[in-house]
């Protein structure tokens, strides 16, 4: 496992210097992980500057907040797909498909449109957002239990059912938008991007992320368990109930959180995990860091590919993920079939 995360960790620091690169002006990376290194205390100085000072901009202030929050909310849409497939005990979970992202984006687009969580302060867009999918979590793990347990039939359908209610909701309050600014900044905000990404939108998902993988890190061994089944994971000693409301917990704030600052980016959560297990098993310890690398280094370079498609327009971020992960929900939702 260490080599695979030596590897990974080297190959996101190479992702985030050739991505900060790329764009309509292009600054080689070289030159790139000249100006970075420049930054560091002790390093200035030290390179010869090859770079211009609109070059030095671009890469300081526009495109490293950007593959940083990329790779932010590539790692917490993974590691939200693998708590919910562990709370759910299914590979099919995840933050789109179960609705999660549906319930955050319409509580988010409240705010957004008419200010009405305007009272929370400069966290009102994230805490919106959390309530949304705790709420929309809670109803489809609710709905979804049948004499105790997951049935995931009832599991699939009773997510596709809260997201057609979420979505009805969010088009509703985007009816009722008051102005078109407004109703253009919440459509695109909802579609996925990363384009409005600012050094101070790093630190609250960074914070989330890391406190989330802590515990993750910590239980990981509850989490295998409890793929055993609600019972067998009792009589090993777990406090199922008490994981079960935690991992709820988490994998609404991290939902929550990850989603104001990005909008609705899905299928994120379902593919990296499936990959990360193909990689190394189903040892929560190491999916949970191998799966953080994976999916910060993917959305890192959907990113770039979103930009550059259509250059100087870009694509919004979700819809490449949407065209990339439906696909593979349709094989991965076949090949379970085919198992049973």
């Amino acid at each position: 496992m260490l080599g695979i995360v030596i590897i990974l960790i080297i190959l996101a620091i190479i992702t985030m210097i050739v991505a900060t690169g790329l764009g309509p002006v292009s600054v080689s990376p070289l030159d790139t992980a000249k100006i970075l290194l420049s930054k560091f205390p002790g390093c200035n100085g030290i390179f010869e500057q090859t770079w211009t000072k609109v070059e030095s901009n671009i890469v300081l202030g526009l495109r490293i907040p950007r593959v940083c929050l990329g790779m932010v909310v590539g790692a917490s849409l993974a590691v939200c797909g693998v708590t919910m497939q562990a709370l759910v005990r299914n590979n099919l979970a995840d933050p789109f498909i179960l609705g999660v992202s549906n319930g955050a984006a319409a509580f988010a687009t409240l705010g957004i449109l008419f200010g009405t969580f305007s009272f929370l302060g400069s966290y009102s867009l994230p805490i919106s957002a959390f309530i949304g999918s705790a709420i929309t979590i809670v109803f489809v793990y609710m709905i979804s239990r049948v004499r105790g347990r997951i049935n995931i039939t009832q599991l699939l359908l009773s997510g596709v059912a809260i997201s057609m209610i979420m979505g009805g909701v969010t088009q509703i309050i985007k009816l009722s938008a008051p102005n078109a600014l407004g109703l253009h900044n919440a459509e695109f905000w909802m579609s996925g991007s990363l384009a409005g990404a600012k050094w101070a939108y790093l630190k609250l998902p960074l914070i989330v992320l890391v406190i989330c993988m802590i515990f993750l890190q910590i239980h990981y061994r509850g989490l295998n368990i409890l793929l055993l089944g609600e019972e067998t994971a009792g009589a090993l000693g777990i406090n199922v109930k008490r994981l079960q409301k935690e991992l709820v917990l988490i994998a609404s704030l991290m939902a929550g959180v990850t989603i104001s600052v990005s909008g609705t980016i899905g299928f994120v959560g379902l593919m990296v995990p499936h990959f990360t297990r193909l990689l190394v098993g189903g040892d929560h310890r190491k999916v949970l860091p191998i799966s953080a690398l994976l999916g910060g280094i993917l959305v890192v370079w959907v990113d770039v590919a979103a930009r550059m498609i259509i250059a100087p327009e870009e694509l919004p971020v979700g819809i490449l993920t949407a065209v990339i992960g439906g696909p593979i929900f349709i094989y991965m939702l076949k090949k379970q079939t085919k198992e049973k």
